[in-house]
Formats: C-alpha cells, sequence, structure tokens
C-alpha cells in the first residue's frame, strides 16, 4: 500500500508551552528559523508524501496563513530586491496539498486522528506530532513508510527510553523481526519504570491500516475523557500485525521546554552561520 497522505494534529491548547502558546498556535512557536510544524511538513516532503491533512482548531488561523500564499508580501519582497527571501517564501506553499480538518472538542489523539477519516478516504494515513522533531540522516517518516509499504500493516517508530520515560510514553512489549524492525504484542500508557515491558517507547510518528478508524471508534474514553491512540493500537495488535521501526537519527521533544532548548542548539549547531557563534558562546 503506497503511503500518500499524512495528518497533523494541531488543535489543542499546548499547555506545556505556556505562556509562549497562549496567543499564538504552539505549532507556530519559532525553532532556529521556522516554526515547529513546518518540519514536520518538510520531513513528510522528504518521504515523498504530498497531501497534508491539518487537524485545528477555530482560533489557530495562522496555520493557515503560514502556508497559504500572500501575495502582499511576496509583491514587497520582489520590489526591494530580495529574491532569495522571496523564493523561500514561495516554497513554504508548495511544499504540499494542504487541507485543513476542524476539530471541535480537543477530546485526544486518537480523536484527532478519527477527525481526518473523510480526508484518508479509505487509503493507509501517516499521523506526525509536530512537537516531536526528528533529525535524522534518512527523514524519519521514510524511515516508517518504507517499512509499512513492504509490510503492508499499521507501523509506528519507537525509540529507546530511559528510566524516566517509561512514564511519559507508551511503552511497547515487542518481538525483534529484522534489522530494526519488531512485532508489536502489547502496549502500555506510561507503565512507570516498575512496570515498562521494554525500554522501547512510540514517539511520536505512526502510519495506519485503514482498519485504525474502526479501532478507534471502538475505543471508550479513558483519561480526562480523552481517547487514547495506546488503546486504539492494543485493538489492532489483537486483531492484526502492527510493527515498530527503530529510528535512526536524533529526536527532540520540543514541546517541553529543555526539550525545545535542547532542539534550538542542536538544530542551530547545524547551520554554518550559527555553528561558529555557538562553539564561542559555550567555550
Amino acid at each position: 500500500m503506497n503511503v500518500r497522505k499524512v495528518l497533523i494534529p494541531a488543535a489543542g491548547f499546548g499547555t506545556r508551552t505556556l505562556p509562549a502558546s497562549k496567543a499564538i498556535p504552539k505549532e507556530m512557536i519559532t525553532l532556529v528559523d521556522k516554526p515547529l510544524i513546518q518540519y514536520a511538513v518538510e520531513e513528510a516532503a522528504g518521504a515523498g508524501i504530498g497531501q497534508v491533512g491539518i487537524i485545528t482548531a477555530g482560533w489557530k488561523t495562522a496555520i493557515a496563513r503560514h502556508f497559504g500564499s500572500s501575495p502582499e508580501l511576496e509583491a514587497f519582497l520582489a520590489a526591494r530586491g530580495k529574491t532569495t527571501v522571496l523564493e523561500d517564501m514561495r516554497k513554504i506553499s508548495r511544499l504540499a496539498e494542504f487541507t485543513y480538518i476542524l476539530q471541535p472538542e480537543q477530546l485526544g489523539l486518537g480523536h484527532a486522528v478519527l477527525m481526518g477519516e473523510s480526508f484518508a478516504a479509505g487509503e493507509p494515513v501517516a499521523v506526525m506530532n509536530p512537537d516531536t522533531i526528528y533529525d535524522c540522516p534518512v527523514p524519519c517518516l521514510k524511515q516508517l513508510k518504507d517499512v509499512f509499504e513492504e509490510r503492508g500493516a499499521t507501523t509506528i517508530i519507537l525509540g529507546r527510553i530511559d528510566r524516566e520515560g517509561t512514564s511519559k510514553y507508551g511503552v511497547v512489549r515487542a518481538e525483534h523481526v529484522s534489522d530494526r524492525v519488531y512485532r508489536i504484542r502489547d502496549l502500555v500508557e506510561k507503565p512507570g519504570p516498575e512496570k515498562a515491558p521494554s525500554n522501547l517507547a512510540v514517539l511520536g510518528r505512526y502510519i495506519f491500516a485503514p482498519s485504525v478508524f474502526d479501532a478507534i471508534r471502538a475505543t471508550p474514553p479513558g483519561c480526562g475523557g480523552e481517547i487514547q491512540i495506546t488503546d486504539a493500537i492494543r485493538r489492532l495488535v489483537d486483531a492484526e500485525p502492527v510493527y515498530g521501526v527503530l529510528f535512526e537519527g536524533r529526536r527532540y521533544d520540543a514541546g517541553d521546554p529543555w526539550g525545545y532548548i535542547e532542539a534550538s542548539i542542536g538544530l542551530a549547531g547545524k547551520k554554518s552561520e550559527f555553528a561558529a557563534r555557538l562553539k564561542a558562546l559555550f567555550r
């Protein structure tokens, strides 16, 4: 099954990033030189996925404005001969074909994915958490897509975590299949170090077979009245194969203040215009 579509959930209030996200969408907070959500869209483009559905809330109009064309700005830049910047601005709207899907209530990631069922239209669909930033030699979503298209079954990104991470992420029980591929046998949401079945966690990238939507509908709300995507995946595990891919590269949790600082330093250090200054700063 070829993967052509991706959903990016972006309707939440961004409570982990308050007060920075009080007046602007969390997804529009700048990381080095572009907003968080643009990293996700560029990663999708790098994986060859050109149809992007953004799950959004009514007040988050800045996201659509960012990815839309801006005739006034482009005319301003053209008149002043700023051709390089002008082309950079035009590239943003060419990254993908964008669809905006309203999530009227924030009832969990499972509910957000369910809002994208019409967008998926019976095809497999990727899901990307936009504040999870990956810096990988091969785009993280492409690593996932390659395995999905080989196996033809729901596939999720896995990463190794420490003891603290077992209280922050969904942790899997899995069997090693080949190279970096695992067959998922169970998932436990934030089990803590004493109950964690492994040190492999689900880290913000998924490609779902169409059967995920029925699994979500059959999943009752959990803590806080939210529909957890982990619970829906557990239903899939009981009914069909589900695989995990141990990613290669670096991951940043940019929705966490310290993770955001790490991402800012790590990504800025890879840019020639900032690398020398950073070395001098930390000398």
